[in-house]
């Protein structure tokens, strides 16, 4: 989160990192990916990389989401369609009247979470949104030098009959709030869904589904709105950025925490952090019961002292639902920040567009 609010990624930039969401830059233009140990010391020590050729795929996003739909849920549903190894392999490019209308930071979350369908990197395709966030962080250019980095940066697109090994398309208007219910972010569904059922057989997709309903605690055909859960997450490098924050003090202002759970918030960067108390984001969650922490990963992988206790279930910002993730036994529910937000203030997991239907 922070080399993008420095201005240090822009668009055409190839990024190497050794954490699997460096794909988040895509969002600006660059190319983003996470590398092993052995190959971030390759790369420090020779500027190299010696690394296979990803496959290419496009997913095309038409209409618009709907109110209350965030980019979280979008990839979520598309990540449910198309499988955790969906993208197995590939470079995504993501087009379409969808993309196009988000914000720089809501195609980060986006971007951020296409690993999780196996892809190896994420694009969005430099436009005034992607220039107009460059523009507004870049120092080391001068007005001139950073409008001629502009016009070649426009440029770096596919061309109209680029051809791609696989092709999705998707339709945002039909896109609702989306949890996991699962142990894998593949495995979620409309909040308004019901759990799937067991498969009977012995194939391995029949056994990770009953090893997945026997880890989360969830009974097989149950709807999972109205779950209760015991702790709200909001931060990561998925969903901790202002923007998050704010929709997540839209839905809790002049509310509080229901009394069974425990809520953390943990800005994604100082500069977030910063901006959040200025403007009185930060005042409205801790005026809800919210515990108002410092910038780090925090509980999105159980750092430090930030653990669920066994047992715990969580509705979490994250991107990721593992067993043991949070915490040895711990059960996690990856939704939205305004979602998460809904289900601190409930003390379940609820449907934020029934629960706050009059706002």
């Amino acid at each position: 989160m922070i080399a993008p609010e420095l201005g240090i990624i822009r668009p055409g930039m190839v990024v190497l990192c050794g954490d699997s969401h460096t794909t988040t830059y895509g969002a600006l233009g660059a190319l983003g990916f996470g590398i092993g140990t052995s190959e971030v010391e390759h790369v420090l020590a020779t500027q190299t990389l010696v690394y296979r050729v990803a496959g290419n795929m496009r997913i095309v996003v038409d209409g618009l989401l709907g109110r209350g739909i965030t980019s979280k849920d979008l990839v979520l549903h598309i990540i449910a369609r198309i499988g955790a190894q969906g993208a197995r392999g590939c470079a995504v490019e993501y087009a379409g009247q969808a993309i196009d209308a988000l914000s720089a930071e809501a195609r980060m979350t986006l971007c951020n979470m296409t690993v999780e369908a196996g892809a190896r990197a994420a694009l969005i395709a430099p436009d005034r949104t992607t220039l107009d966030y460059v523009r507004g962080k870049v120092r080391d250019l001068d007005a001139r030098a950073l409008e001629a980095a502009c016009d070649a940066w426009s440029q770096l697109r596919s061309d109209d009959d680029a051809r791609f090994e696989a092709e999705h398309q998707f339709d945002a208007s039909s896109v609702a709030p989306y949890v996991t219910w699962g142990t894998s972010p593949d495995q979620a569904m409309p909040v308004d869904g019901r759990i799937p059922e067991e498969q009977s057989g012995s194939g391995p997709d029949a056994a990770t589904l009953r090893k997945a309903l026997d880890y989360i605690g969830l009974p097989a055909g149950a709807a999972i709105e109205g779950t209760p859960i015991d702790r709200v997450f909001i931060g990561s490098c998925t969903n901790a950025r202002l923007e998050d924050l704010r929709a997540a003090a839209e839905v809790v202002r002049g509310r509080k925490v229901a009394p069974t759970v425990r809520a953390m918030v943990v800005p994604g960067s100082g500069m977030v952090r910063d901006e959040a108390e200025r403007e009185g984001t930060a005042q409205i969650l801790i005026e809800a019961g919210f515990e108002w922490r410092q910038p780090g990963c925090s509980m999105c992988l159980a750092m430090n002292d930030d653990v669920l206790a066994p047992g715990e279930r969580c509705a979490s910002t994250t991107n990721r639902n593992f067993e043991g993730r949070q915490g040895r036994g711990s059960k996690t529910h990856l939704m939205s920040p305004a979602m998460a937000a809904a289900a601190a203030i409930a003390g379940r997991i609820v449907d934020l567009r029934k629960a706050f239907a009059h706002d």
